[in-house]
């Protein structure tokens, strides 16, 4: 039974994928795509087989329709919180694309709407679901590594033109920041493994003498982030990197490390070198490659069940402040306190 009716909003490269995981869920129906170009919409409907789907060119016609609970935003960076704020206020659940916002402003925007609607949300931070996200949670959570007190991960590659939102990602406005546009799923994963608020962060960036990609922003970044209990971490954002996708995770704690989908533990007697387990890695940049499915199936359930989800707007928003801090600490060459304050 599709008992709730889906608009994806948006026709570009991560849309297809919302797509396919609603049209799978069977909870879920796609009864409404919207495009700036109505025949773009119909293409995509078209595209993906929807029977009861209409196209839109303009997002309020849509938001005035019936049938219609859950909106999904996929559109570049700057559209998220005007679009997300009016699907709030209609009263429509939010599948959020990261970054919902380009500045806090923009961020407590949203907030505000969305608490003020009561609707439940999703951001994409969609490798939350990857499984080895899934197995590193897993073995910190039976105290394989122990209490953890620094962690790396690095999102690095120079895909550049190989993603379909080039054109525009690489505009300041647009795009924002290294982190904004891509590195946020280090720090997200970051946050996600320590569990632990962050109260300050330091960072540097820069770019290329080259600049071969043309961004009008530094499109590398180093942020170091402490911990309120002490702990440290650090997150590498480059995305004019000459070199393929990759994406590593280093976690040490006091009883062991894991380092990507290697482990070890001083509880493994006898150990004398890292042990493999086989799993899916975060190891693309290709969003065929990301687990859109399960996302799409635990919010449809927390919207079906009324519950928070884990990665709703309000948690998402402290992986957010620390993107802003860094990007702060960067321009003025100083530690930021967090939580950030507007102003």
């Amino acid at each position: 039974m599709n008992e709730l009716g889906v608009a994806v909003v948006g026709t570009g490269w991560v849309s297809g994928e919302h797509i396919r995981a609603f049209k799978e869920n069977p909870h879920t129906e796609v009864r409404a795509i919207v495009s700036r170009d109505r025949n773009r919409a119909h293409a995509k409907a078209e595209e993906y087989g929807l029977q009861n789907c209409r196209g839109y060119d303009h997002i309020e016609e849509m938001l005035d329709a019936p049938g219609i609970q859950i909106v999904s935003i996929c559109t570049p960076h700057h559209l998220h919180v005007e679009q997300a704020a009016a699907a709030a206020a209609a009263g429509k659940h939010l599948v959020l694309e990261k970054p919902v916002a380009l500045n806090l402003e923009g961020l407590r925007r949203l907030e505000a709407a969305v608490r003020e609607a009561k609707v439940k949300t999703v951001v994409s931070f969609v490798l939350r679901w990857n499984p080895l996200f899934q197995t590193i949670r897993a073995l910190l959570a039976e105290g394989v590594a122990g209490r953890l007190f620094y962690g790396e991960i690095d999102y690095l590659h120079g895909i550049g033109p190989g993603y379909g939102q080039y054109e525009w990602n690489i505009k300041k406005e647009i795009g924002g920041s290294s982190l904004l546009t891509a590195g946020c799923h280090a720090v997200d994963g970051l946050r996600w493994f320590f569990g632990k608020e962050a109260v300050e962060v330091t960072a540097y960036a820069n770019t290329s003498a080259a600049n071969p990609l043309h961004y009008e922003y530094a499109p590398n970044s180093v942020t170091l982030v402490k911990f309120e209990d002490g702990a440290m971490g650090k997150v590498a954002s480059s995305i004019e990197a000459v070199m393929p996708y990759t994406f590593n995770i280093e976690l040490l704690g006091d009883g062991g490390a894991i380092r990507n989908n290697q482990v070890f533990s001083k509880r493994w007697v006898g150990q004398t070198g890292w042990a493999t387990i086989p799993t899916i890695l975060p190891d693309s940049g290709d969003v065929a490659h990301h687990p859109f499915q399960e996302e799409i199936n635990h919010f449809v359930d927390c919207v079906l069940s009324g519950r928070e989800s884990c990665a709703n707007l309000e948690d998402a928003a402290r992986t957010h402040e620390i993107c802003f801090a860094s990007e702060i600490s960067a321009r003025e060459n100083r530690p930021v306190r967090l939580p950030l304050k507007a102003g």
